[in-house]
C-alpha cells in the first residue's frame, strides 16, 4: 500500500507533462476555427505586449479604457523579461506553466500530509485542461498561485499567508477574499497585519517605480455588463422577447449597451455587496471550525464575489478550480459537490468560449442556453457552497482546539455518556 502511495505523485506529474503538452499544442494551432481563429493567443501577443511596451518605460497605461487591474499585474506582465532569449509570447507562457507546476507541487505537497488528501491536485491537473489552452494565454493562472498558497501556509506562517495574499491582490483584487475564513485571535491579526503591511510596502515601491499606477480604478468604474455575466444572460433572454439592446466590444470585452443596462449592472453590484454581508455574517456567527473551514470559506467567499459580477470570463474558472483543489486537500472540507458543480461549468465554460463564443455574441437560442446552464451550474455552486459553509459554522459548540486534519475528534464529537468520565 505504501508503495502505492508512493507512485501516485509520479502518476500526478505524469498526468500534468501530458495534459500541458496537449494544452501547448492546442495554442500552437489557435488559428484553427474551433480554438478560436487565433483570438485567445492574440491577447498576449497583442494587448499584453503593448503595455509591457509601456511598462518597461516606467509609467502604466495611463487613459487606455482596457488597462482595469491594479497595480501589482505591471511587474506580473513585465516579468518575461526575465527570459531574454525567448520571445513576449513563449515566455509569459512559459512563466504561466511555472506558476501551473507551483499550484500541483503545492496541492501535492498539502495532500501527502498525514490526514490529507491528493484529491485537490487531482482536480487542479485534470481539470484545469478543460478550458483547453485559455489559461495559458491568461494571467490567471499566476494569480491563482498567490490564492494557493496563501491558503496552504496559513496553518504553518499566518504571515507568510498574508503576504501572498496582498501579492495576489495587488494583481487582481480577488485573493484578498482568500483571508475570510482566517481563524479568530492572534491568527487573524498576524494575518491581516502581514497583508496590509505588504499591501503597503509593495505600493509604496510600485509608486515609486511607475507613474499612473492608480488609473486602472477609473476604467473600473466604466464597466457595463458583459455578455457571459449572469445579468448578460438575463439581457440575451430579453432580446429574444423585444428587448432593443445591441452588444459592442468595449472595456475589454463584449458588453450589451441599451436600455436598463446601467439598471441590470447596479443590480449586480449591490448584489455583490449583499453577498459580501452574508459573509461576513457567517465569519460573525462562526464558532464551529475545522482544518478545512479557512479554504472552504475562501471558495464560497470568491464563488458569491464571481456569479454576482458584471463580468463572468472564461479564465475565472481559473480561480474557482484552483481554491476547489485546496479545498480537497482537506478531508473535513464541505466543499466536495461544489467541486463537481465547478467542474462541470469549467466544460462548459470551454464550449461557449472559444468554442461556440460567436453564437453568444450573437444572442442566438443556442448562446443563450449556453450561458444560462454555465452561470446556472455557478449559481448553484455558490447557493451550495455558502449554504453548506454556514451549516459548518454558525453553532453554539465551542472551538475544537483539538480538530486536525488527522481526524483526530474532538470533544464535541465524543457521546455525553464518555463525556462525564473524562
Amino acid at each position: 500500500m505504501s508503495a502505492f502511495r508512493n507512485h501516485r505523485p509520479l502518476a500526478l506529474a505524469a498526468a500534468w507533462l501530458a495534459t500541458r503538452a496537449l494544452m501547448l499544442w492546442l495554442l500552437a494551432h489557435d488559428h484553427l476555427a474551433p480554438l478560436g481563429g487565433g483570438g485567445v493567443s492574440r491577447e498576449v501577443g497583442h494587448l499584453y505586449f503593448r503595455w509591457y511596451g509601456v511598462l518597461s518605460r516606467g509609467a502604466f497605461p495611463v487613459g487606455d479604457p482596457l488597462w482595469q487591474y491594479p497595480p501589482g499585474a505591471g511587474p506580473v506582465l513585465l516579468a518575461p523579461a526575465l527570459l531574454p532569449s525567448l520571445t513576449y509570447f513563449t515566455a509569459f507562457v512559459t512563466l504561466t506553466l511555472a506558476a501551473d507546476a507551483v499550484i500541483t507541487a503545492a496541492l501535492t505537497w498539502a495532500g501527502r500530509r498525514a490526514g490529507r488528501s491528493l484529491r485537490g491536485a487531482r482536480l487542479w491537473v485534470l481539470g484545469l485542461p478543460l478550458l483547453l489552452h485559455v489559461p495559458l494565454a491568461r494571467y490567471d493562472v499566476q494569480v491563482t498561485a498567490f490564492a494557493v498558497v496563501s491558503l496552504l501556509t496559513l496553518s504553518r506562517s499566518p504571515r507568510v499567508c498574508g503576504a501572498f495574499a496582498a501579492m495576489g491582490a495587488l494583481v487582481k483584487v480577488w485573493p484578498a477574499l482568500a483571508l475570510i475564513g482566517t481563524p479568530r485571535g492572534r491568527t487573524t491579526r498576524e494575518v491581516w497585519t502581514s497583508a496590509a503591511v505588504s499591501a503597503a510596502a509593495l505600493l509604496a515601491v510600485l509608486a515609486a517605480l511607475f507613474s499612473g499606477p492608480f488609473d486602472f480604478l477609473r476604467q473600473q468604474s466604466g464597466r457595463g455588463v458583459q455578455i457571459e455575466s449572469l445579468g448578460g444572460t438575463l439581457l440575451g433572454f430579453a432580446r429574444h422577447a423585444g428587448w432593443p439592446g445591441t452588444v459592442r466590444y468595449q472595456y475589454g470585452a463584449m458588453e450589451f449597451v441599451g436600455p436598463y443596462v446601467g439598471a441590470v449592472a447596479a443590480g449586480s453590484l449591490a448584489l455583490t455587496v449583499a453577498a459580501f454581508g452574508l459573509v461576513l455574517l457567517w465569519r460573525v456567527r462562526a464558532r464551529h471550525r475545522t482544518p478545512a473551514t479557512p479554504y472552504d470559506a475562501a471558495l464560497a467567499a470568491v464563488l458569491l464575489f464571481t456569479v454576482t459580477s458584471r463580468v463572468i470570463s472564461p479564465q475565472y474558472m481559473v480561480w474557482l478550480l484552483g481554491l476547489a483543489a485546496v479545498c480537497l486537500t482537506s478531508r473535513h472540507t464541505t466543499q466536495r459537490p461544489v467541486a463537481a458543480l465547478i467542474v462541470a461549468a469549467t466544460a462548459v465554460s470551454s464550449v461557449v468560449y472559444p468554442g461556440l463564443y460567436g453564437e453568444v455574441v450573437r444572442g442566438t437560442w443556442t448562446g443563450c442556453l449556453l450561458m444560462l446552464v454555465r452561470n446556472g451550474l455557478l449559481a448553484t455552486a455558490a447557493g451550495v457552497s455558502l449554504v453548506r459553509l454556514w451549516r459548518s459554522g454558525p453553532s453554539t459548540t465551542a472551538p475544537d482546539r483539538r480538530t486536525s486534519d488527522r481526524g483526530a475528534p474532538g470533544p464535541h464529537r465524543i457521546p455525553a455518556a464518555l463525556r462525564t468520565r473524562q
